[in-house]
């Protein structure tokens, strides 16, 4: 059995499943709700039914409330159609977003080497297409994890098959240690995607920064290969963040990259370089290093931001302080089990600060 959910104001029509949720739903026929956790528990994802019935799910009381409730609110990710439904919400997707349906895929294995100490690079070979904008993710189900794990995919979108992901190892964490420890070439896995409202916003002919710290480099990665790839005559600067140089990854790629490509410049920056790495590079943080560079004025770029949260706080500020407009910061917190959240749960939505 299916039931039709109306989406206003923008007409869609999307169909669910017995059991399926909404938002689930939505995203695997490529029509945009508004969504963040994906779990219940933050309330990003809240619409109005108008007409129907619908399990509200497991929402949290926090995330919604009783007078909520009562006025017809739901959780999007938790509530479950039982007859056809229309609903409202609040949709402003960017002309940008290109909207790829969610699909499941089966992946294979095809490499797995140490990026860093604690960073894994793992390529898998999917059994379809997929379609996705650089700076999306996917979710991983890894053997014996209850639920997903979000990655976000550090290849061009022009590689249909072959995904290329950056696992940092969080202390703790089974999925990731799963993948550290045990994951070998030639096993299987199960994926979806793509997921998130990460991209760079290509209709917009501003020069681009992108600022990353750890495993975050993924998504700029991808984004930045996409654009230069596709020869974006825009300048780009990518300011790369790590604790010393064993840490700094893909450097190498990024350095052959800016002797390449005229308009694409490569900062990285160390916060604790060993005394063996003989570092001549900026020592500090990496939003210190885009302060340096710029000499504290970025107001004309546009600024894409991805790593852990005291990062993305701290570039964020500088960006505002150096006149960014707010509208024109665009970020990707990389959350841990280490930081109290879900191992590896990351915010889907692209949100403004």
């Amino acid at each position: 059995m299916t039931y039709e959910v109306t989406v206003e104001p923008t007409g869609d029509v999307i169909e669910v499943e017995e059991g399926q949720t909404i938002l689930d739903a939505a995203q695997r026929q490529g029509v945009w709700l508004p969504f963040a956790c994906g779990h219940g528990t933050c309330g990003t994802c809240k619409i109005t039914v108008t007409e129907g019935d619908v399990d509200v799910g497991e929402a949290s009381s926090f995330a919604l409330m009783d007078i909520e409730r009562d006025e017809g609110v739901v959780l999007a990710c938790c509530a479950i159609p039982e007859s056809d439904l229309t609903i409202e919400a609040d949709v402003d997707v960017d002309p940008d977003f290109l909207g790829h349906p969610v699909q499941d895929y089966q992946g294979v294995v095809t490499d797995i080497r140490d990026l860093s100490p604690t960073i894994k690079g793992l390529v898998l070979q999917l059994d379809d297409d997929i379609a996705f904008q650089a700076g999306q993710y996917v979710n991983l189900h890894i053997p014996g994890v209850e639920g997903t794990r979000a990655f976000s995919i550090a290849s061009k979108p022009s590689e249909h098959r072959a995904l290329e992901l950056h696992v940092r190892l969080v202390p703790g964490g089974a999925a990731t240690t799963y993948i550290h420890e045990q994951l070998a070439v030639g096993d299987t896995l199960k994926v979806s995607g793509p997921y998130g409202q990460f991209f760079t916003r290509k209709s917009d002919a501003r020069d681009v920064i992108f600022i990353a710290g750890g495993s975050g480099l993924s998504s700029p990665q991808s984004m930045i290969l996409d654009l230069l790839e596709a020869g974006d005559p825009r300048q780009i600067y990518l300011f790369q963040g790590a604790r010393n140089v064993s840490e700094l990854y893909h450097r190498e790629l990024f350095e052959q990259l800016a002797q390449q490509h005229a308009n694409f410049f490569y900062i990285p920056a160390l916060n604790e370089p060993e005394d063996s790495d003989d570092w001549q590079g900026f020592q500090g943080f990496v939003h210190e290093a885009a302060q340096d560079y710029f000499d504290n004025k970025f107001n004309g770029y546009k600024a894409y931001l991805c790593g852990p949260p005291p990062m993305i706080d701290a570039a964020v500020t500088a960006l505002i302080q150096g006149r960014l407009f707010e509208r024109d910061i665009h970020m990707e917190r990389f959350v841990t089990a280490a930081d109290g959240a879900n191992e590896q749960t990351r915010s889907a939505l692209f949100k403004r600060i």
